[in-house]
C-alpha cells in the first residue's frame, strides 16, 4: 500500500512538470479549530485511496453555493474511501492562508481550495509547494501554483444568459430598453467574466442599454437596496441580470414589491429558488453552476493526481441554460441547486 502511494506521487511529480508534487508520509490529526467542519472518512471506495487525506480550504460559507461545497466534497470523498479535513476562510485572505498552512501541518496529501480571490492564498499555496503538496482549485482559480482548476467558463455562462435574455425580449432587432446589472465582488475574476460574457451577448441588441449597480458581493441583502436605487434612477427598465441568482432573486423581490411584473430577471448558478421561480413565471432564466457536480469533479481530479494520472489544467464541469422550455427537467424543491448529470 505504501509503495503504491509513493509511486503514484512520483508519477504526479512528473506530470506536473516539476511545479508541485504529492505529499508524503502518514497523517496525524490535530484538534480541529472552531471553523473546522467535521472530518469524514469513507469506507466504500474501491481505489487504494484509504491512505490519502484531502485538505479543503473553502473561501466562505456565506452564500448557498459556498455553504454547499464543503459537505459535497466531504460526502463524495467518503464514498471513495478518502478522508477530508475542511476549513472555512470566512472571506478573509489572511485567514485562508493560515488555514492552508494549518492543513499542511496536519499532513494532507493534496489541497483542494476555493480561493477568496485569485491572488489571495498565495502564501498558503507556497507552503504547499515547499511541502510537495499538489493543489487543485475549485470554482475560482489562482494565478499560479496549482496543477488543475476545476470550474466553469463564467464568461460563457454570462454570454448564454445574455443571448437567452435577448430572445425573451423579442430578438436583437426588437429588444429595447434598460437592463440593470447587479454586480458581484470587485476584482473577482468570476464577476468580470460573467460581466464580459453578458456584455458581449448584448452587443447584438443595439436597442438595449446596460446600467450597472455598485458591487454587491453576491449578497442578496446588498442587492435589494442597490436594485431599489437603480429602479428609482432609471426608466424603461426591461430586465435585470445578477452575477448570481441570490442577488437576482433579491432584485426580483424588489420588482414584485413595486408591482413591476414585466421586468425579466435572470442570473447565474441554477439556485433552486431561481429555478422554481422560472417554473412559477417570476424568473426568466439562469445558467446552471451545479456545486454537486463541481465538488465531485474536484475530488475525482484530486484522486487522479494522487494516483499518478494526467489531468487537464482546466477541467470544465459544464453548464446549461435553464428557462421555461426545460425547467421541468431541473425543478426539485428538495435540492438547493439544479443538478446536472454527472
Amino acid at each position: 500500500m505504501k509503495l503504491k502511494k509513493l509511486t503514484a506521487l512520483a508519477l504526479s511529480l512528473v506530470l506536473a512538470m516539476g511545479m508541485v508534487a504529492c505529499g508524503s508520509g502518514e497523517t496525524t490529526t490535530t484538534e480541529p479549530s472552531t471553523n473546522e467542519s467535521t472530518t469524514t472518512t469513507g469506507t466504500t471506495g474501491t481505489e487504494t485511496t484509504d491512505e490519502f487525506v484531502i485538505g479543503f480550504s473553502n473561501c466562505s460559507q456565506d452564500t448557498p453555493f459556498f455553504a454547499n461545497m464543503t459537505p459535497i466534497i466531504e460526502e463524495y470523498a467518503a464514498t471513495k474511501g478518502v478522508k477530508v479535513v475542511s476549513l472555512n476562510a470566512d472571506n478573509d485572505v489572511a485567514k485562508q492562508n493560515k488555514d492552508i498552512q494549518d492543513l499542511v501541518t496536519q499532513g494532507i496529501d493534496i489541497l483542494i481550495t476555493n480561493p477568496v480571490n485569485e491572488d489571495g492564498p498565495s502564501a498558503g499555496i507556497d507552503a504547499c509547494a515547499r511541502a510537495n503538496i499538489p493543489v487543485v482549485t475549485v470554482d475560482k482559480n489562482v494565478r499560479s501554483g496549482n496543477i488543475s482548476w476545476v470550474g466553469r467558463d463564467n464568461k460563457e455562462m454570462g454570454r448564454l444568459v445574455g443571448e437567452r435574455l435577448i430572445e425573451l425580449l423579442g430578438g436583437p432587432d426588437k429588444a429595447t430598453g434598460t437592463v440593470l446589472e447587479i454586480q458581484g465582488t470587485a476584482g473577482s475574476t468570476t464577476m468580470m467574466d460573467r460581466r464580459d460574457g453578458f456584455h458581449e451577448a448584448l452587443e447584438a441588441a443595439p436597442g438595449l442599454t446596460i446600467v450597472q449597480s455598485a458591487y454587491c458581493d453576491y449578497d442578496r441583502s446588498k442587492a435589494i437596496p442597490a436594485t431599489q436605487d437603480l429602479l428609482q434612477a432609471n426608466k424603461d427598465v426591461v430586465a435585470i441580470f445578477g452575477h448570481n441568482d441570490d442577488m437576482a432573486i433579491g432584485a426580483a423581490q424588489v420588482c414584485q414589491e413595486q408591482g413591476l411584473t414585466d421586468i425579466l430577471v435572470c442570473g447565474v448558478d441554477g439556485l433552486m429558488e431561481a429555478v422554481l421561480g422560472i417554473e412559477e413565471g417570476t424568473y426568466a432564466c439562469t445558467a446552471s453552476n451545479d456545486p454537486v457536480l463541481l465538488g465531485q469533479t474536484a475530488v475525482d481530479t484530486a484522486l487522479k493526481v494522487l494516483n499518478g494520472e494526467e489531468v487537464e489544467s482546466f477541467v470544465d464541469a459544464g453548464t446549461v441554460v435553464i428557462d421555461e422550455s426545460n425547467v421541468a427537467d431541473y425543478a426539485n424543491a428538495d435540492l438547493d441547486f439544479a443538478e446536472m448529470i454527472k
